[in-house]
């Protein structure tokens, strides 16, 4: 019986490209919504604070 698995390891010039291959870089989230969010938030605080003052 013979054996048809190759060993990709085995094949040293693809075991090469495999490792010059940069790893993907992720893609960080965006800010914007924590900003906006934060924004919000704040002139709802403010404007409590002034209703409560008048």
């Amino acid at each position: 019986m013979s054996d048809e698995y190759a060993d990709p390891s085995g094949n040293t010039e693809a075991f090469r490209a495999f490792q010059a291959t940069p790893a993907p870089v992720a893609e960080q989230p965006s800010r914007l919504p924590l900003i906006i969010g934060v924004a919000v938030a704040v002139a709802v605080v403010i404007a409590i604070a002034v209703w409560l003052l008048v």
